[in-house]
């Protein structure tokens, strides 16, 4: 069995850039490129295998027709989807409403993310949670425009890792470029949006009913318990393990040999070059190079000096 090389379906954004080009080497299809659907089933950004007997075949249509290559893991869609977001500009401050929500306003799964900075410019910030009490507050802030009193912010640097729970308010800030593992789910609420305008000069819709409803109120603690385990040169670090998905970083140093843990593995390389060893067959990984392991592959190597950001499903996805 082989692994599953992706190819990249690239989203043009009003706060988007070149760098996915310029950092990657991929070649985009305009200048204001803010997102690569790195991995993907979802309806608005389907990955496609590059490689291998299902050479053509689409994320969702695998899904849909071949369990086998993920453990039998029965569900109407793949969960997971892996982005690289390329922010020139702000993101617009937003939040994302869990499953029960979701599923009954907007018939499609909740979103929970979590982002690893991939690099950030110096004193580049992101906005991660508010500082209201009750949700009759929330609305007041909003309704005033009161931004630097609700949001917090948080300056990031390159290897910060950050959980963002539904119902999280946040946003990413300029020049940041970041790995997102999330559920797979499209559906945003904007609480505010800058006041800018597109090219057609409209200010986009904001959301403020629904980022009301859904907002956690007060703002939880996402404190991680980051672990980390050598292996020779190499290393696993452990982000998170939730519900949902669990998030890891492989440091590879000269060789890593790693054992499947769940029903398959997405992973994705954010910098370095290297290969990618199974069953003897070698496959050459450059930065954003992205692949599943599926279920019938149940140990690996990989080889080089690169980092690579792996993902599995958690126990509901």
């Amino acid at each position: 069995m082989e692994p599953l090389f992706m190819e990249p379906v690239f989203q043009e954004k009003i706060w988007g850039g070149d760098s996915l080009q310029t950092e990657f080497g991929f070649e985009l299809p305009s200048e204001n490129i803010g997102e690569d659907w790195a991995i993907s089933a979802h309806p608005h950004g389907v990955s496609t295998i590059q490689n291998g007997p299902f050479k053509g075949q689409t994320l969702d249509q695998l899904w849909q027709e071949h369990q086998e290559l993920f453990g039998n893991q029965h569900g109407d869609a793949f969960p997971l989807l892996v982005k690289i977001l390329d922010a020139a500009d702000d993101l617009s401050v937003q939040v994302h409403p869990d499953d029960a929500y979701a599923l009954k306003h907007e018939g499609e799964f909740g979103k929970t993310e979590c982002w690893y900075i991939i690099d950030a410019k110096p004193g580049a910030q992101i906005i991660y949670g508010h500082t209201a009490r009750t949700r009759e507050e929330l609305a007041q802030m909003i309704r005033e425009e009161r931004w630097d009193d609700l949001f917090n912010k948080v300056t990031v640097k390159k290897g910060d890792f950050f959980y963002v729970p539904s119902g999280t308010i946040h946003a990413i800030g300029a020049g940041i470029m970041i790995l997102e593992t999330q559920q797979s789910s499209d559906t945003t609420y904007r609480v505010y949006d800058y006041d800018r305008k597109d090219d057609q000069g409209n200010t986009r819709e904001l959301h403020i009913e629904q980022s009301v409803d859904v907002t956690t109120v007060p703002a939880r603690d996402t404190t991680l318990s980051i672990s980390e385990t050598k292996h020779g040169k190499s290393s696993v670090i452990t982000y998170l393990q939730t519900e949902f998905f669990n998030v890891y970083e492989w440091q590879v140093h000269g060789t890593l040999q790693l054992n499947q843990q769940a029903p398959y593995t997405l992973a994705t390389v954010t910098e370095g070059y290297g290969k990618l060893v199974v069953e003897d067959k070698t496959y050459e990984l450059t930065m954003g190079t992205s692949f599943i392991l599926p279920n019938e592959i149940k140990n690996w190597e990989l080889q080089g000096e690169a980092t690579l950001i792996a993902s599995e499903p958690g126990e509901m996805a």
